[in-house]
């Protein structure tokens, strides 16, 4: 989807690395590490040492911090992980933003595809899914958010949670 998606990037997007592509109006710490595919959008903010390993698509005015990493993430407008977060396999809504320290773990420890354990259980019968969060939900510092978890929109999650369902 990203490398369709770059095919039609105005001109207002360079190609700052192979197939990594940033809006001009983008700020990117020179020793943050991205490799593509990965759309940065406008007036978003990739910070020291950000971590980018492909397969993102980044929306505007965002802030990717400090020691972030992202992996096969889409970070709709808005988005603020600004310091010390793990972000793989994983979507996060307009104006999410995850505390500090905060993870979306992506990859079960017994090896099993991820399932999504809401009202009734939905197999994703994939090895990998982290996070999907809904516009608005803020995440307080040092959680853990499941393999597979959902958080729905203008939820708030205390500080040095864990998570695994439907909220």
């Amino acid at each position: 989807f990203i490398k369709k998606l770059i095919l039609s990037l105005g001109d207002d997007y360079i190609e700052i690395a192979p197939m990594v592509f940033a809006h001009k109006t983008a700020v990117i710490a020179k020793s943050a590490s991205i490799t593509g595919p990965c759309i940065i959008g406008e007036n978003t903010e990739i910070r020291h040492c950000a971590f980018i390993r492909g397969n993102a698509l980044i929306g505007k005015n965002c802030v990717v911090g400090n020691s972030t990493e992202l992996k096969n993430v889409i970070l709709f407008d808005k988005v603020q992980v600004p310091h010390y977060n793990y972000v793989g396999d994983s979507i996060l809504g307009n104006k999410a933003h995850l505390g500090a320290g905060t993870i979306c773990s992506n990859l079960k420890t017994d090896g099993n595809p991820v399932v999504i354990h809401g009202e009734k259980d939905l197999p994703t019968n994939l090895r990998k899914v982290g996070a999907i969060l809904g516009d608005k939900v803020d995440v307080g510092c040092s959680c853990v958010l499941n393999p597979g978890t959902v958080i729905c929109k203008n939820t708030a999650v205390y500080p040095n949670t864990t998570l695994r369902g439907v909220y």
